[in-house]
């Protein structure tokens, strides 16, 4: 197995291809790294068009594609990747990319001894729930990494080598405790995603995402709110700006999806301290 600082180098080299040169403003990249393993978020203004140097390094990374269109050569192959879809696989035989115009997403760098389980390129949808899961980890690590202690950062490393394992067998280990934050983190972008929507319940965050609501549950349980405190605390929040923005109380309450107007100013007041008619008089001064 290749040492982790060989690690470390294969996957910043595959960095400076998109974020090195004269590039400049025109290609935004953040990084953050856990030990051997690497997340890159990276942002394009205008389209690109990229040789990379022949790729022999044992890893494996995963691309994904948030917005725009990405193609990746792989000698006389081209895989094509659209906004919303991914692909997992091994690094040997890159020679090169294009990127379409405001081209944004994320690439993870992981060592070989999860690149070793990987037989075959695996590309689908990023809203597959193990990519999710991933996705959403990988994410907040850019928000957590300058607080992390070097046991924080292994912990860190080791759940991203395991969100990967997922995606490289298609499944959710709802069980495994190092994964209730990813989970976590899943649940509530999905959520923010349909807050609007009636249907949106713990059980359907749960059969999304793959696992039992009691899982999610038991995911939430390390937190400061369940899974349903979550759900009314970002619908009232909601509410509250939209009716700072002019919506009456009965759009707002058919819209964040209260039962009535009445059942929402009983718990803006509740949450608050005031009915929304209060709220709206105290902008007004």
């Amino acid at each position: 197995m290749q040492a982790a600082s060989e690690q470390v180098s294969s996957c910043a080299e595959a960095r400076m291809s998109t974020a090195d040169g004269d590039l400049g403003s025109r290609v935004h990249t953040r990084d953050s790294q856990a030990m051997d393993v690497t997340v890159t978020d990276f942002a394009t203004t205008i389209g690109l068009e990229m040789g990379t140097p022949q790729d022999t390094g044992n890893v494996l990374r995963l691309y994904v594609v948030r917005r725009g269109a990405w193609t990746l050569r792989y000698g006389s192959e081209e895989i094509a990747l659209g906004a919303g879809r991914f692909m997992l696989r091994r690094s040997p035989g890159l020679i090169g990319y294009e990127m379409l115009p405001r081209t944004s997403g994320l690439t993870v760098c992981l060592p070989a001894e999860i690149a070793a389980e990987a037989s075959k390129p695996i590309i689908g949808s990023a809203a597959a729930p193990e990519v999710r899961l991933l996705l959403a980890y990988a994410s907040a690590l850019h928000d957590t990494i300058s607080d992390l202690t070097e046991v924080g950062l292994s912990a860190a490393r080791n759940a991203l080598i395991e969100l990967a394992r997922g995606v490289v067998h298609s499944y959710v280990d709802g069980a495994e405790p190092a994964l209730a934050p990813a989970l976590v983190l899943a649940a509530r972008e999905l959520a923010d995603q349909r807050l609007t929507q009636s249907e949106l319940t713990p059980g359907m965050l749960a059969r999304e995402l793959n696992v039992s609501v009691r899982t999610l549950s038991r995911a939430f349980a390390s937190t400061t709110e369940s899974v349903g405190a979550y759900l009314r605390r970002r619908r009232l929040e909601e509410a509250r700006r939209e009716l700072a923005a002019g919506r009456t109380v009965t759009q707002v309450a058919a819209r964040w999806q209260f039962a009535d107007s009445s059942h929402f100013v009983r718990v803006f007041r509740k949450r608050y301290g005031h009915t929304p008619t209060e709220y709206l008089q105290s902008l007004r001064g």
